[in-house]
């Protein structure tokens, strides 16, 4: 199979899918001769090259997947009939603390935030698949530990959790909650932020 046909083919895989597509599946596709995974380095740099347009092949945590340029987003928004989601202050910092301090436990991060973390939050997080429980810390009570995800990376357009701004540009929690949201503004959610008061979490049903 000659090159530019390799490409076309991996090109339309990546367009079809629902989600990242890894190496590995691109290989299963070619179930007689699999290329190597120099020659899908190949196929990708070609499809890369002759993107152009709105549309651009963008490389998550789980693999390779065709996005909206930046500058399209906001046009974009205003075809969704769907309200934005909202996030609260509270969660972005919990977000944000496990993020960048994981594994952390629930009561590490009420020691940090100085308010309980409440039931919901921790539930939307899980439900978003942005966080998971990863194990149990060995101390009375065995609390479980809770790490950020493989679809946490795709949602907010990282490679690795070493692509998340440094710390020592931030200043507080909010600011880095916020910085971490505003790197997912070009996927398919548009979300915002609502500045609920912390005593929202510490009402909430724990």
């Amino acid at each position: 199979m000659d090159k530019i046909t390799r490409a076309n083919i991996v090109e339309a895989l990546i367009f079809t899918s629902d989600e990242p597509v890894s190496k590995e599946r691109m290989k299963r596709i070619f179930a007689d001769a699999p290329p190597t995974s120099a020659e899908l380095d190949e196929c990708l740099a070609m499809i890369a090259e002759r993107q152009c347009g709105g549309v651009q092949l963008q490389r998550v945590a789980s693999g390779w997947r065709f996005a909206a340029i930046e500058q399209a987003i906001p046009y974009l928004s205003t075809q969704h009939e769907d309200r934005p989601q909202k996030y609260s202050r509270a969660m972005l910092e919990t977000l944000a603390l496990i993020a960048y301090k994981q594994p952390l436990t629930r009561g590490e991060i009420e020691d940090v935030r100085g308010v309980a973390v409440s039931s919901h939050i921790m539930r939307t997080l899980s439900e978003r698949g942005w966080v998971k429980v990863v194990g149990h810390k060995e101390v009375p009570g065995r609390p479980s530990l809770y790490a950020t995800t493989p679809a946490f990376l795709d949602y907010f357009n990282l490679r690795s959790l070493s692509e998340l701004p440094s710390l020592d540009e931030l200043r507080d929690l909010e600011e880095i909650g916020r910085d971490v949201f505003s790197s997912a503004e070009s996927t398919d959610d548009y979300t915002s932020v609502t500045h609920e008061s912390d005593d929202y979490a510490l009402n909430e049903e724990n």
